[in-house]
């Protein structure tokens, strides 16, 4: 390939390995205990937009490249090879140059190759000559700035873009971006993974267990250290916290445990682990930006003004949470409006003066204790989700809004939020890693797959292009504070907090680090288990 010989550039190399903690030799065998609250609606990654598939898939697979798993916080520096053995930019940011591992297997025995890299992008971009459809492709928008993906050698795969995109590295490091097999028909991947990565398939009991077992064919060398994985399916909280407790659960899962369920759990067993730290994902309220009364600027943000984000962080998270706009704050993540920015805007001030200034601004909308505003909110049947809706409700009635709440389950509630089937949703959002492209695209362009409010602006669309171009750290974080406070005005999607996580195991789980993102650390080839 003449066009990468001609370029000199420094290769990112990284041992895709880490080590684990000093003085510590791991145990080999055993099977990790860990959960999932519902029923995946589905096992095709790349066809879903919930950490109830990303959590017992990720071992299945692997990414071109992935966020290392002893790193906590996760940025660009904190990437690693895996399915790559080495990664090039070219051209100023627009080309994107992979050099892949021989040797590797899937686990039906087939060999990786760069056709699979190829396969796999194309069909997730929809780009027009993609031999296979997704049923939805969530994330399409991350990746629509490739003009191009050349896969001409078998080892080396080259993704071109239409302009420079940094932040392109990112997403395919994100458990969102894993690479499927381009033998295997998609139908075939929605009921059983086939992957590359350190556990295969092994049974899936709807209502009860996904089982996975050690590859013994996996390219890095002595892993995965544990035989197997058993996720238990526990829909009901308080099962699951006795399944913990009780020692049933060696881990839970990302996302579920709040900060006071944490603690109650560490006080009734206090070997139990605590992982605190970021989970960059948010409580949010989606308005249907194209349905009344929502396609009215005023009611939306009398609505905004009514909601006080103090209160939710104590009341609905109980301190598992920060205040922040469309991007998770410091110091969980990179991106936020610093707090004394945050202050001066709308719904973020003083809750007395936010909350009158909503009731003249429904009283201008020819709203009031004689005609009140009357919604049905939907939400998702999880208490997470559930939580955040009484509390929304309890706010709203404040200023005059009577609401009431329809629960659906995941099946329903993904597609009714896709086809915009609801006026008000109260909902959580958690992006496939901490980068304003990722944030921006997958919700705030116009027309993308999981803009769910229908929000739609010209100068935003351009905004958010602008940053995504931008080289210099510096210049790109003024561009995103000024993305921020427009969406903010705007009333695009009204934010509550971002969360945090508490993951909770025994003492004896090794190797498995709560990450500051939610998707991103399930792979669990460096986990062990120390009995």
């Amino acid at each position: 390939m003449k066009h990468i010989a001609r370029v000199s550039v420094a290769l990112a190399v990284v041992a895709i390995a880490t080590l684990p903690a000093l003085g510590q030799t791991p145990k080999r065998g055993g099977i990790l205990n860990s959960m999932v609250t519902e029923d995946p609606p589905g096992f095709s990654t790349h066809e879903s937009a919930t950490v109830s598939t990303v959590w017992p898939m990720s071992p299945c697979y692997n990414n071109l490249v992935y966020f290392d798993p002893s790193k906590a916080q996760e940025t660009v520096d904190t990437i690693v090879p895996e399915l790559a053995e080495k990664w090039s930019w070219q051209d100023n940011h627009r080309n994107l140059v992979f050099f892949l591992r021989k040797n590797v297997k899937w686990h039906d025995g087939q060999p990786f190759t760069s056709r699979d890299v190829k396969y796999t992008f194309d069909v997730v971009r929809e780009a027009a000559d993609a031999p296979a459809k997704l049923r939805l492709s969530p994330r399409k928008e991350w990746y629509a700035n490739i003009e191009a993906i050349e896969a001409a050698e078998p080892h080396t795969v080259v993704f071109r873009m239409k302009r420079p995109q940094p932040s392109l590295l990112l997403m395919l490091a994100s458990g969102y971006s894993p690479v499927y097999p381009a033998h295997v028909p998609l139908a075939e991947l929605r009921q059983r993974c086939v992957g590359t990565g350190p556990f295969k398939f092994k049974d899936y009991a709807r209502g009860q267990t996904i089982d996975l077992v050690r590859n013994p064919d996996y390219f890095v060398p002595n892993r995965p250290y544990l035989d197997g994985i058993k996720y238990t399916i526990i829909t009901e909280r308080g099962t699951r916290l006795a399944a913990l407790q009780t020692g049933r659960l060696d881990a839970f899962a990302p996302l579920d445990m709040t900060k006071v369920t944490a603690e109650t759990v560490k006080k009734a067993v206090p070997a139990l682990v605590i992982q605190e730290t970021g989970q960059n994902g948010s409580d949010n309220i989606v308005l249907n930006h194209k349905k009344a009364p929502f396609d009215n600027v005023t009611v939306r943000r009398a609505v905004n003004l009514a909601l006080n984000r103090a209160a939710s962080i104590q009341s609905v998270r109980h301190g598992g949470a920060v205040p922040g706009a469309a991007m998770m704050p410091p110091p969980f993540g990179s991106w936020g409006l610093p707090e004394k920015e945050l202050r001066t805007l709308p719904g973020y001030r003083e809750p007395a003066r936010d909350r009158a200034e909503a009731k003249k601004l429904l009283a201008a909308a020819g709203y009031g204790p004689g005609k009140p505003l009357r919604l049905e909110m939907v939400t998702r049947t999880l208490p997470v989700y559930v939580d955040l809706a009484s509390y929304v409700v309890d706010q709203l009635k404040q200023v005059g809004i009577e609401v009431n709440v329809k629960q659906l389950d995941t099946a329903q509630w993904f597609p009714v939020l896709a086809r915009k089937e609801f006026v008000i949703a109260a909902n959580l959002t958690a992006p496939g890693a901490d980068d304003p492209d990722i944030m921006f695209y997958e919700n705030f362009k116009c027309g993308t797959a999981r803009n769910y409010s229908d929000y739609c602006d010209e100068q935003m669309d351009k905004m958010i292009d602008a940053q995504s171009s931008e080289l210099d750290k510096a210049k790109r974080l003024k561009l995103v504070a000024e993305i921020q406070k427009k969406l903010e005005a705007d009333v695009a999607r009204p934010m509550l907090g971002w969360r945090k996580e508490f993951f909770v195991h025994w003492p004896h789980v090794k190797g498995l680090v709560a990450h500051n993102s939610l998707y991103n650390w399930g792979r669990m080839q460096e986990v062990w288990l120390d009995r």
